[in-house]
């Protein structure tokens, strides 16, 4: 994620001698300036953000160098997944200006959607730097409960999964009506594709483009009789869509 979001800064516009990355592994620099560790990054440098793309389990060992930063003014960016505001206030200060957010994997094509909270020490000036930040990678909204982050990981955080389940579960049932293994799979995937582009596109809610697509008494209306059932589809997202709540707020501690 911390790679989609730097092709996005780059592709935008933003210059390579404005971003420093700290990275132990080997990068492809792009003509910005990549350290191993905190301690090789200038000694005079002033930054007006800190982005935090890392692994959760190592985020404690990390964040504490980056004090001294976020105590001169810099606002704090989280990617991290299930480290709370609380968190990072603990490491940098209770003054520190952070904001939490939950992007999705769709970045990684500039197609995401992140959600972000900020704490009270964030100022209008910053949360539009975060908003430009994750504007490179796609759409971005805002909440003020941090525990509303829990939801937003269970729809759209993990969300990407449940669609390239519909994907194999599509496929797999046109295998089972005859259609060949490679020919149910391309139909499955272009179909995902192509109808998630009309969404984007319309100007109709899901609901209305579902009817647009059923005739009655016709094909489409004989399978959404199956979807749309008492123990269907819509059930099965809202138990889906639950549990992966609990697991969020499980692992946030």
């Amino acid at each position: 994620m911390g790679g989609a979001l730097l092709a996005g800064w780059l592709d935008r516009g933003m210059s390579a001698a404005k971003i420093h990355v700290v990275e132990p592994a080997p990068v492809a620099q792009r003509g910005i300036a990549v350290v191993r560790d905190f301690a090789a990054l200038p000694k005079s440098l002033a930054p007006d953000a800190i982005v935090f793309a890392v692994k959760p389990q190592a985020l404690d060992d990390i964040a504490p160098a980056y004090r001294p930063f976020a105590e001169a003014g810099a606002v704090t960016l989280s990617i991290a997944a299930g480290k709370t505001i609380a968190v990072f206030e603990r490491h940098l200060g209770k003054s520190a200006a952070i904001v939490r957010t939950m992007p999705n994997t769709p970045a990684a094509v500039r197609r995401g959607i992140t959600v972000a909270c900020a704490n009270p020490r964030v100022s209008a000036a910053q949360r539009a730097i975060c908003q430009g930040l994750l504007e490179a990678v796609g759409e971005v909204a805002w909440v003020e409960d941090e525990a509303l982050l829990d939801p937003v990981t269970a729809v759209s955080g993990s969300g990407p999964a449940y669609v390239f389940l519909l994907i194999e579960c599509l496929a797999d049932a046109g295998v089972a009506a005859g259609l060949s293994h490679e020919l149910a799979q391309r139909l499955a995937r272009a179909t995902v594709i192509g109808s998630g582009e009309l969404a984007r596109l319309s100007d109709e809610d899901a609901v209305q483009l579902r009817k647009n697509v059923t005739s009655p008494g016709g094909t489409t209306a004989a399978a959404l009789e199956v979807l749309m059932g008492q123990d269907g589809l819509a059930e099965l997202m809202k138990r889906a869509v639950a549990a992966a709540t609990r697991r969020s707020r499980e692992l946030a501690g």
